[in-house]
């Protein structure tokens, strides 16, 4: 029942969930999902705030765009469809798009919160990532299996399966898109971490490979009001495994962004 489809509207192009009242918050997926895994977010937030979670171009119900090559055209869709500051929240790729928005637009971006963020990948995890996107013939479903295996481990649950239907029925062409634009996105640059003024939150799994501790702890280091929060026992899909630690991290950030 948690990841059960829910309507969309329309903003700007973009397909998007929304619930709620008052001040507005801003979800963005990673690559090849969509936004229902956000569902239990936005049933947290939406209590005491306007939450629209978005489909990013090429997934869920939004339509593939041809321009689409780097994570700042990603950005450019957001912000085309956000009508006014809001606190935007990102995970793993989303996060790179939360963090081009709050760097790109700071009247628009209240606060950003970074989820399994990639900052300055290792030589080989940049060559392993770039290769996978190369695989990709954005016509053919690719094989989930790596990546589930990798998010989740071998084991089936709930939140694997989830994701694998949608990493199964997302359009190939907007995952090759999407993807192709995160293996070669290193990362926010330091001198962007370094004059991004709003509140920044750094969050991670403290079991997480490829968006390490170590990543998200650098990141708030660098940002001048950024700080970083590892969960226990948590990996890449945190905000699906771990939801109340996820829920109370963004309510209490919610609270002081948006008040």
């Amino acid at each position: 029942m948690t990841w059960t489809t829910r309507p969309r509207s329309d903003r700007a192009g973009l397909a998007a969930i929304e619930a709620g009242e008052g001040a507005q918050i801003v979800l963005l997926h990673g690559v090849g999902l969509r936004s229902e895994a956000w569902n239990r977010q936005i049933d947290a937030l939406a209590a005491a705030y306007h939450v629209t979670a978005f489909d990013m171009p090429g997934h869920g119900e939004s339509a593939v765009r041809s321009e689409m090559s780097r994570v700042s055209d990603y950005a450019d869709a957001v912000l085309a469809a956000v009508d006014g500051p809001a606190m935007v929240v990102g995970h793993s790729m989303g996060a790179m798009i939360a963090l081009d928005l709050a760097v790109r637009a700071p009247d628009r971006v209240r606060g950003v919160v970074a989820l399994n963020a990639v900052f300055e990948r290792s030589p080989e995890a940049a060559r392993a990532v770039q290769a996978r996107a190369a695989e990709l013939d954005g016509v053919s479903v690719a094989d989930p299996t790596g990546a589930l295996d990798r998010w989740f481990g071998p084991d089936d649950s709930p939140e694997r399966l989830a994701c694998e239907d949608w990493l199964c029925s997302v359009t190939p062409a907007g995952y090759k898109a999407a993807y192709t634009a995160f293996a070669h996105n290193p990362g926010p640059r330091r001198a962007d971490l370094a004059r991004l003024f709003c509140p920044a939150l750094f969050m991670t799994g403290a079991l997480e490979l490829n968006s390490t501790p170590a990543m998200s702890e650098a990141m708030a280091a660098l940002a001048p009001h950024g700080r970083a929060i590892l969960v226990p026992d948590a990996a890449h899909m945190m905000p699906m495994t771990h939801p109340e630690v996820v829920n109370a991290a963004l309510l209490d950030f919610a609270a002081e962004v948006l008040s």
